[in-house]
């Protein structure tokens, strides 16, 4: 239903990551690691393959859509048209930052879920300001 073209570029990770969660740039080039909180910024979202401790030890790649449609875990309840940042274990969950605050975002809900849906995700990094 949400197969469009999406533009997925591979990164090595820098350690586990787990399938369908958002992520950030890692301490190297090249490297991705999961996003942990809404203050980071927000690269991209893991296809539905995870990558384990080994497969990093191997050299092993995460395929992760920069740009179009991507299936998002969400760590909370989300209305379709809510604007998403990351919590501490990479998943989705409504941005609502505190007056004063910034909160990156990853993009809009294109479905409501609640916690542990995977959801279709239009990804538009941005920031939102509380």
């Amino acid at each position: 239903m949400y197969k469009n073209p999406s533009l997925v570029k591979s990164f090595l990770g820098s350690g586990a990551i787990g399938a369908n969660l958002i992520v950030k740039f890692g301490a190297d080039d090249l490297t991705v690691s999961p996003a942990a909180a809404a203050t980071d910024l927000l690269l991209g979202i893991t296809n539905e393959i995870a990558l384990a401790a080994l497969d990093v030890t191997n050299g092993n790649s995460v395929d992760v859509t920069l740009q179009g449609v991507g299936m998002l875990k969400i760590g909370g309840t989300i209305a379709r048209g809510a604007k998403i940042t990351a919590n501490a274990s990479g998943q989705g969950i409504a941005a609502a930052p505190s007056a004063g605050a910034n909160a990156q975002v990853i993009g809009i809900a294109m479905r409501s879920g609640v916690a542990n849906d995977i959801i279709p995700v239009l990804i538009l990094q941005s920031v939102m300001q509380g």
